[in-house]
């Protein structure tokens, strides 16, 4: 590898996107490595674009970075991720993606009935709770879809705390 093939913080920052903490955040995690120089200043080899934009697709389709972590623990170090690579990603994540979708169909259908039905009526409501009663069936948002209740990472797309 020359030189040349390595990346400052600010030139992988205007190059894919991110800002400079939010790569400095993603490197703390573990998603990404960089190199010291001798007045310690990082250097990214330039593959790491592809990872970055790996993990801008996966947090906007609703993967957690530790969904992220691991699946990017499973590629190589020590050389650009193949084709081959990438295609083996995407096959472990496709039943994980595919109910997502699913359950984002079921709420998108399920809140266009219930909007759109103009009952007005809680008798007949389906998300009407009288009492409480979906609490015994558990905490958070018990009528949502499964897919759809999983505790996401409390941080933006660009890796910060949420506020």
């Amino acid at each position: 590898m020359l030189p040349t093939d390595m990346m400052t913080v600010g030139e992988l920052s205007q190059r894919s996107g991110f800002a400079a903490s939010a790569l400095r955040f993603y490197e703390q995690q573990g998603l990404l490595t960089a190199t010291r120089t001798s007045g310690g200043q990082r250097r990214y080899e330039r593959h790491v674009l592809r990872r970055l934009a790996f993990i801008r697709a996966a947090t906007a389709v609703g993967l957690s970075l530790d969904e992220v972590r691991e699946t990017l623990s499973t590629l190589p170090e020590s050389r650009t991720p193949t084709k081959a690579d990438w295609s083996a990603i995407s096959r472990r994540w496709r039943g994980r993606l595919d109910d997502e979708i699913a359950a984002l169909v079921a709420l998108r259908d399920g809140l266009n009935s219930c909007i759109g039905c103009g009952c007005l009526s809680l008798r007949s409501c389906r998300i009407s709770n009288p009492h409480d009663r979906i609490a015994e069936l558990g905490p958070g948002a018990r009528a949502l879809p499964a897919a759809l209740r999983r505790t996401r990472n409390p941080l933006d797309r660009c890796g910060q705390p949420v506020r």
